[in-house]
């Protein structure tokens, strides 16, 4: 099985898992909130309809997804909320949810029939179809995370979690650079523990910054879905404890995060 096939298996599995988590559910409860401010679970399904839709137009028609960049660029901080907004006032939930089926499996289809050496435009470089799957897998996971924190669902981490890893490993110097800081020369080690008991690595052994901790806790983190104070990664070395202050493993704008656990429960 070559890596591009075995990323898109994932994702698909990963839908899957959320798709069955949402399913049952009925229209009040759809309409509950979640831990990102202002968006109720219809609205993370609708923003992973939406990333979907976009995802496929740019492979499909890169001129008209050139259009949607543009928008993009003219209101940074706000076309994410409105596209989710606007698929949540004009669906019911069982239409969103079919539309999200449905395009996701479009998507499918066409990644896993893209030619070889494939490029897909996106808001930042251009993507390679397996780092496409790679993204839609950590959005999938990490909005899925969401609806499990809003319904009060602990999921069991799975190997899957390698590929949020990896993004949120890769996108180092671009954590950075949203930032307006300047990104250290030197490579960092990353030792993860993954749930199996097997240890995921990068970087170089003998990197003087280095970061540890579970593989389900650096997902976290690097998502921006848990706070940092509530998660078992280590820093050894200042530029590593830095980074653990500002990673993220999405483009655009930095997120305003999570607040530590106890300041959410004091607030309740």
């Amino acid at each position: 099985m070559s890596a591009v096939v075995a990323v898109i298996d994932d994702l698909r599995q990963e839908s899957d898992e959320l798709d069955a988590l949402v399913s049952e559910l009925d229209g009040p409860a759809w309409l509950g909130p979640t831990p990102a401010e202002r968006w109720t679970v219809a609205h993370q399904i609708a923003h992973l309809s939406w990333t979907d839709e976009v995802a496929l137009l740019a492979a499909t028609e890169p001129g008209r997804f050139a259009d949607e960049v543009a928008k993009a660029l003219a209101a940074p901080d706000a076309f994410v909320d409105e596209a989710a907004d606007a698929l949540v006032a004009a669906h019911a939930p069982d239409a969103l949810l079919a539309r999200w089926r449905e395009g996701r499996q479009r998507l499918e289809k066409v990644l896993r029939n893209a030619p070889d050496g494939a490029r897909i435009p996106w808001y930042g470089p251009p993507m390679s179809v397996a780092s496409m799957a790679t993204a839609r897998l950590m959005e999938t996971w990490a909005h899925g995370q969401d609806v499990a924190d809003a319904l009060g669902v602990t999921r069991a981490p799975t190997a899957r979690l390698r590929h949020v890893a990896r993004i949120g490993v890769r996108a180092r110097d671009y954590a950075y650079a949203v930032r307006g800081i300047t990104a250290p020369e030197e490579e960092f080690r990353v030792e993860l523990h993954a749930p199996g008991g097997e240890t995921i690595a990068y970087g170089p052994p003998d990197a003087a910054q280095r970061i540890t901790g579970p593989l389900l806790d650096f997902c976290l983190l690097v998502t921006q879905r848990a706070h940092r104070s509530d998660l078992a990664v280590t820093a050894e070395g200042r530029d590593a404890d830095q980074w653990l202050g500002i990673a993220q493993a999405f483009a655009g704008p930095p997120g305003p995060g999570r607040l530590p656990r106890a300041e959410q429960d004091g607030r309740r």
